[in-house]
């Protein structure tokens, strides 16, 4: 299992290795702090902050230590967020699913959902992964949900596994889906993709 940068098309949306071209469009889409109440960095600032956010991702990608995508709308053919495969442990074919953020418009949409399927098809059909975590903030009872509706299994919270950047000591709700729970994860995305226009 060795997760490499690739474009991975869906109906919906086109995930492709993020880089420089994605800049304006994930500013354009990425400057409301809301998206980023839960993650690890603040709003992108401006062009230049989204420029070296990019920069950041892809030297990480670069250092193999995850693989970061642009989240492109298909039927724009623009950028609207971004996902990616991160805590890559090779040895024993488990990552996580995760840096996960849209634009306010493209929240509550199949862009999730089919964000989900085609990086955890890659993972498990494609790259022989055995574990696929995901995690969220205790408090983000939203992503929380999404985790759950897609029939991940919640495993633990690691307490007081952080302290966000708002200060408040952040409890991390840890699920996994592992290989043989991947045909009825499958089944479950591609139907609640095709209740989707």
């Amino acid at each position: 299992m060795n997760p490499q940068p690739i474009t991975l098309n869906g109906n919906h949306v086109r995930l492709e290795p993020i880089g420089p071209q994605h800049a304006a469009d994930l500013f354009r889409v990425g400057d409301d702090e809301e998206i980023w109440r839960y993650l690890s960095r603040p709003a992108l600032a401006s062009l230049d902050d989204a420029r070296d956010w990019i920069e950041s991702c892809i030297a990480r990608n670069d250092r193999e230590e995850r693989v970061q995508f642009a989240v492109v709308d298909q039927a724009e053919d623009r950028a609207i967020g971004s996902t990616g495969y991160l805590d890559i442990d090779r040895p024993n074919r488990a990552l996580e699913i995760g840096m996960t953020w849209y634009g306010a418009a493209y929240q509550r949409t199949a862009v999730n959902t089919e964000c989900k399927f085609l990086l955890l098809r890659h993972a498990f059909e494609d790259l022989g992964a055995l574990r696929v975590c995901l995690k969220a903030d205790h408090r983000n009872t939203r992503s929380r949900r999404a985790i759950e509706r897609i029939g991940a299994v919640r495993e633990g919270v690691l307490r007081n596994h952080r302290i966000a950047r708002d200060g408040v000591n952040r409890h991390s709700v840890y699920y996994g889906i592992i290989d043989s729970e991947w045909p009825g994860v499958r089944d479950r995305l591609q139907a609640m993709l095709a209740r989707r226009p």
